[in-house]
């Protein structure tokens, strides 16, 4: 009876040795599995973060060529007035460049 008693007993330490190493081996995979799931979250992250960059930067530009576009039309425009202005006062200043020589030709004769 006693032999019998010793076998259950090696026999129950062998299946809780079992049992704590199967543990011990669904704790290695479970931590390894979360450790891959994160990396792919990190790695996932970044990426979006790098989409983001560069959406935000394409938009960036976008609007820089706005306002570029919009500087130059409004140069454009001064440019048009400010030539326009003058071709109106064109006449006027060649009549008095006109006279003024003819002055300095008579104060020099």
């Amino acid at each position: 009876m006693k032999t019998e008693v010793l076998k259950d007993i090696k026999k129950t330490e062998e299946e809780y040795l079992s049992m704590i190493s199967k543990a011990q081996d669904e704790k290695k995979h479970n931590r390894s599995q979360a450790e891959l799931e994160s990396d792919n979250l990190i790695t996932k992250a970044q990426s979006n973060a790098e989409q983001y960059k560069k959406l935000k930067l394409e938009e960036a530009r976008h609007q820089a060529a706005l306002k570029h576009a919009e500087i130059i039309k409004s140069g454009n425009q001064r440019a048009a007035a400010l030539k326009e202005k003058g071709q109106k006062n064109l006449s006027k200043a060649v009549q008095l460049l006109v006279v003024r020589f003819k002055e300095q030709l008579h104060v020099g004769a």
